[in-house]
């Protein structure tokens, strides 16, 4: 991951972060690189599937520029098909983002590169149905959820999913549920419903302490993903801003063991196997 490689298609749109003043480096050197050293060390176990599928429903244009930096690096979707591509090729990379353009040029880079790519344009409530309508019988998956904060992602989108045979890494906003999980009570809000229905009846959210309140909320969550057949792993790293302040955790569900090991042995490090919000 420490090779810059060069842009496909440089004329194409680039994902420069929510001030278009370039993207916090914490993007590849914390999430992309967990990301492709997943897919890296399971190279092999992958190579024993005909049917192996890449999916990304907040892909962005799939390339990116890092904050103060004047060159431009692989977003998402196209570390995840570098990282396979030489030892066991996606057969299928499903993309897709709610403008039009971004998707397009994913789809236009993952091409260029060889992948056989196919884009999805809209929400991903809208797509990730399609997706998975276009992923093989019998397909190993790998769905790659990272969407900006916590109101995107739908527990239906991982509902969704779990009809495949799929593993899940996930980048969950723990600042945004950190910021605001106390105000997402008023229901004139209500952000979080879609994340994890029922929330705002369980008990142990509701009387927990406000320190205390984005654990339970994020415990409360992982029972839900837990009861569509998953597990997950306790390796959850903690991804810093630019200023070093908490603001996601990568997490990774799979219905067996070895996804989990792969996954345990690339996330664990100093301050990386931590208990849901324990050393937030």
């Amino acid at each position: 991951m420490s090779q810059i490689l060069p842009d496909p298609c440089p004329t194409l749109p680039v994902e420069t972060g929510p001030n278009e003043d370039g993207v916090g480096i914490w993007v590849p050197e914390q999430k992309h690189r967990l990301l492709h050293e997943y897919l890296t060390a399971s190279r092999y176990a992958w190579r024993k599937w005909p049917n192996r599928v890449f999916i990304d429903p907040f892909c962005g244009p799939g390339r990116i520029r890092v904050r103060e930096e004047d060159f431009t690096r692989d977003g998402g979707a196209i570390v995840a098909w570098r990282a396979l591509a030489e030892v066991a090729p996606f057969t299928a990379m499903l993309v897709g983002d709610k403008d039009p353009t971004r998707a397009a040029a994913c789809e236009a880079r993952l091409t260029a590169l060889g992948a056989p790519v196919k884009a999805f344009q809209g929400p991903a409530s809208d797509t990730v149905p399609r997706m998975v309508a276009a992923v093989p019988a019998g397909a190993l998956c790998c769905a790659y959820v990272d969407p900006y904060n916590l109101e995107y992602l739908s527990f239906d989108i991982l509902k969704t999913l779990a009809a495949l045979k799929v593993d899940l890494a996930i980048n969950f906003s723990t600042m945004d549920l950190t910021r605001n999980v106390e105000l997402e009570f008023d229901s004139d809000r209500r952000r979080f419903d879609g994340t994890a229905p029922g929330w705002q009846a369980v008990d142990a959210i509701t009387k927990a302490s406000k320190a205390n309140m984005p654990g339970e909320f994020f415990k409360y969550w992982c029972g839900l993903v837990e009861g569509l057949g998953f597990e997950y792993s306790r390796e959850m790293p903690l991804v810093r801003n630019d200023q070093g302040r908490p603001i996601y955790r990568m997490v990774f569900f799979a219905r067996h063991d070895l996804p989990k090991r792969i996954w345990a042995d690339v996330a664990r490090g100093p301050n990386r196997t931590l208990d849901l919000f324990e050393g937030d």
